[in-house]
């Protein structure tokens, strides 16, 4: 499909109805758009890695990024990049925060 509008494909992660995901993607190249609605986190998420490669533009909210060992408050507008196998996580620090996630090479997981 060539267009997907703005309230169709979203999908519950897991169990967590605070967080859905909307994956578009050709083939090598992806694009997802994430939206937590659980906010603002007492405590990060998990850190975990990947990988893939990540750009990501906060669409949405307010969040801290947690990259390794380093730290970085991000709002609306701000993009962020994460290179291959890196330990990363974010805290939101408003009630919704949405991503725009880019992934190289595709993230087959999540198909």
């Amino acid at each position: 499909m060539e267009v997907v509008k703005n309230d169709s494909g979203f999908e519950q992660i897991g169990s967590n109805s605070s967080l859905h995901r909307k994956v578009i993607h050709l083939d090598k190249l992806m694009m997802t758009v994430i939206e937590f609605t659980n906010g603002p986190m007492t405590v990060p998420d998990p850190p975990h890695k990947h990988p893939h490669e990540q750009i990501s533009y906060v669409a949405a909210g307010s969040l801290k990024l947690f990259i390794e060992d380093r730290e970085y408050l991000l709002n609306q507008g701000d993009v962020f990049k994460v290179a291959s196998n890196l330990n990363h996580c974010i805290q939101t620090l408003t009630e919704k925060v949405t991503l725009v996630d880019g992934f190289a090479p595709i993230r087959e997981d999540f198909l």
